[in-house]
């Protein structure tokens, strides 16, 4: 019976799992649409070159982690790994460039096969804010406090702390990591086998390096901040002034990078003590190369995506169901009568349970283990006065009803 269970890095949503996943979900688009950003989606899978080209052909995304398959038809499709391709490709196909700026909201599954562990998993769901087509600080600082206030409304803004830092502008870019390269030549045999694979490719990932040796080196290599022109400056000088403007606290942080050259300017991510080493709960920076890069034209963009099973762990226990109301008829023609009821109830935007077999002592049981907050009884002699008995589950009193008045009696349950 092995087949039977979950795949190896997926799991199942049960109830209380599913409400506190949608509780997240929920709370995200309240808060981002009033920031003005409006919900989107993308397909779950796309082209294989859309990931290709933007991640690039030697990332551990790419090489290790996609979940790539030929359709029928010959198409190379992969599973989406992250969704700001998914979401740049969408601006260039559907022709959204004469419609900027744009501030797009998303929610749904991801997929990526690596070591499952906890907070991580191989089908994973994210939400996310992409602001697309203003080159200007103010985006960067928007989105930013789009994170924050979500994380506030979860209650968890005293838990996180938002690390910020700065990619620069291309041309700085450029010379960092020049200045970089030429640093890390210098311990070439001392690197890892990784960072040296990474040296000439993708040497900014050197500085985000997990092994011990790396760290050593990486202590005293060069400063992003020393490789920044007066454009840059500028640039990141507007955005910490603007979060301090809006109460937003941050900590500079200059080994937070993003290895691909698409990103620049801004690179921050609110992360946590709670969650072991698995500690960025939103990640996100600017990247006004990509959707050039994809074939579209030359626009700029801003954004961050957030796991929901972490942010639901960091949320704890889920937020407790909507407590039902169980109609329990006794005899035939009241089941036949239940069944109108439940309806009429249901229209009235009530939660109701109507149990489908058992005496009344099973039913007041199944209530009772449903959490009901009220019970309504009808039978023979309710049914000939055109009345149910009520009964709150939790007081224990219980009143008799006119059926035409249950709506209206039952509404102090809503």
């Amino acid at each position: 019976m092995s087949s039977l269970k979950p795949v190896r890095g997926t799991h199942d949503l049960l109830p209380e799992a599913m409400r506190a996943h949608r509780h997240v979900v929920e709370s995200a688009r309240e808060v981002a649409e009033r920031y003005g950003f409006e919900e989107m989606a993308t397909p779950i899978f796309e082209s294989s070159d859309v990931f290709r080209r933007t991640l690039g052909d030697t990332s551990d995304i790419v090489t290790k982690e996609m979940y790539t398959f030929s359709t029928k038809g010959g198409e190379e499709i992969t599973l989406r790994p992250e969704n700001t391709a998914g979401v740049a490709r969408c601006f260039i196909s559907q022709g959204l460039a004469q419609q900027t700026p744009l501030k797009f909201f998303y929610s749904g599954p991801m997929f990526r096969h690596e070591r499952p562990q906890k907070g991580r998993q191989r089908q994973f769901h994210q939400i996310g804010v992409e602001t697309i087509g203003v080159p200007a600080p103010q985006a960067d600082i928007e989105v930013i406090a789009a994170g924050a206030r979500i994380l506030a409304e979860l209650g968890l803004g005293g838990r996180t702390a938002l690390q910020l830092n700065t990619l620069g502008d291309p041309e700085s870019r450029t010379a960092y990591r020049e200045a970089l390269v030429a640093y890390f030549n210098d311990y070439l045999a001392e690197l890892s086998a990784e960072s040296r694979e990474r040296l000439h490719r993708n040497p900014l990932r050197i500085l985000d390096s997990k092994s011990e040796q790396d760290r050593a080196i990486v202590a005293d290599a060069p400063a992003f901040g020393d490789y920044l022109n007066a454009e840059s400056r500028a640039f990141f000088a507007e955005v910490q002034a603007g979060l301090t403007a809006l109460g937003i606290p941050f900590e500079l942080n200059d080994r937070l990078v993003r290895g691909l050259d698409y990103y620049t300017h801004t690179a921050f991510e609110f992360t946590t003590t709670e969650l072991g080493a698995q500690d960025a709960v939103m990640a996100g920076g600017r990247y006004d190369g990509l959707i050039a890069m994809m074939g579209g034209p030359s626009t700029a963009g801003v954004g961050w995506a957030a796991g929901i099973e972490r942010l639901s762990m960091l949320c704890g226990e889920a937020p407790p169901a909507r407590r039902p109301i169980a109609l329990i008829p006794i005899g035939g023609e009241a089941e036949a009568r239940a069944l109108i009821l439940a309806e009429t109830l249901r229209e009235a935007g009530l939660k109701i349970d109507l149990g489908y077999s058992g005496n009344l002592g099973r039913r007041m049981k199944r209530a009772n283990r449903l959490n009901a907050v009220a019970a309504i009884l009808i039978g023979e002699d309710e049914l000939a006065q055109e009345k149910a008995t009520v009964r709150d589950m939790d007081g224990g009193g219980q009143e008799e009803v006119p059926l035409a008045r249950l709506p209206e009696f039952l509404s102090r349950y809503l």
